[in-house]
């Protein structure tokens, strides 16, 4: 009884890998007769696993069933889960903390000692700053996600930057995170064109819209059409700079809904941000620390200067 519990773990644990696997493998790789195999695989789809057979040649993989059957994980599997549940615990998608950390508590349990020591250190060397963005709706997600798969269209109320409310109707395309916050790509249908919403400002109503063909995306880099749209394109500037720095190091120091980067040689790369001030950009370029040219808008190239010169003067 033993050595086929045994056998069926490592049944499992095989078939669990994104393949399929033929009968004659399996056989081969346990150390048993292709029947040995299929009386096995019947004891794994007595116990709740889906796994499906193929046509033709003999063989198998594991499909998704009615239920979340218990699932086989690796060391290095089991720790980068335990530490991606304690950090949903404390993400920005509300209602999925308690969850997430109801999951953490099931699988430390069962974790051998020496496991547990490496998720408790990776634990306790990590500090999660709070945050006052606002969670997102996790049925909001789960709703617009599934729109995207079925092509169907969304109908919600939005709240503007100023607060102002609209009936919206769109074809969601994609979903992008970012940090905190999560956008929705979408064509808007009564605007005609391309719309990137805050899925935290959107109101979702029922029953979602009619079913359409999906366009051409906007640009061919979704995350950099994004970046383009939450740091620049909503404010009243939109400041051009060549940075005479990496793009990698300017990156890491403006995050994607601060600027856009775009690198043009080794040590200098294109930076595009928006604001309402035109001392904020200034500012936000300045404080790099590395060599920098303004070239767009000509308000803002005005401002630089003045701003050197009172400098100066200061440091007289």
């Amino acid at each position: 009884m033993f050595e086929t519990s045994a056998r069926l773990l490592r049944l499992l644990s095989l078939l669990q890998t994104p393949k399929v696997w033929p009968g004659a493998e399996l056989a081969e790789r346990l150390g048993v007769s292709a029947r040995t195999i299929r009386r096995d695989v019947d004891r794994l789809r007595d116990l709740g696993y889906t796994v499906h057979a193929t046509a033709g040649a003999p063989g198998y993989r594991l499909g998704a069933g009615t239920g979340v059957p218990p699932l086989l994980l690796d060391d290095d599997e089991a720790v980068a889960v335990a530490v991606g549940l304690g950090t949903a615990a404390v993400s920005g998608v509300a209602g999925i903390e308690e969850t997430s950390m109801q999951a953490l508590l099931k699988l430390e349990q069962v974790l051998p000692s020496r496991l547990g020591h490496r998720v408790r250190a990776l634990r306790s060397a990590m500090v999660q700053l709070a945050s006052p963005v606002g969670g997102v709706d996790p049925a909001a997600l789960t709703t617009i996600a599934t729109a995207i798969r079925d092509r169907e269209g969304v109908r919600f109320d939005y709240r503007a930057r100023d607060g102002a409310e609209a009936r919206r109707r769109a074809e969601p395309h994609r979903l992008v995170g970012s940090g905190r916050r999560w956008y929705l790509v979408a064509w808007d249908i009564d605007r005609r064109d391309w719309r990137t919403f805050r899925v935290d400002r959107m109101r979702l109503r029922t029953p979602n819209g009619p079913r359409f063909t999906p366009r051409e995306p906007p640009g061919g880099d979704l995350a950099r059409y994004v970046s383009e749209q939450i740091s620049t394109h909503p404010y009243r500037y939109h400041g051009r700079f060549t940075v005479h720095a990496s793009a990698d190091f300017v990156t890491a120091r403006m995050p994607p809904t601060v600027a856009t980067v775009e690198p043009v040689a080794d040590d200098t790369c294109l930076l595009s941000a928006g604001s309402n001030s035109l001392d904020e950009l200034a500012v936000w370029v300045g404080q790099l620390g590395v060599a920098f040219h303004v070239h767009e808008p000509p308000e803002l190239i005005e401002h630089v200067r003045a701003l050197g010169a009172r400098l100066l003067d200061a440091a007289r």
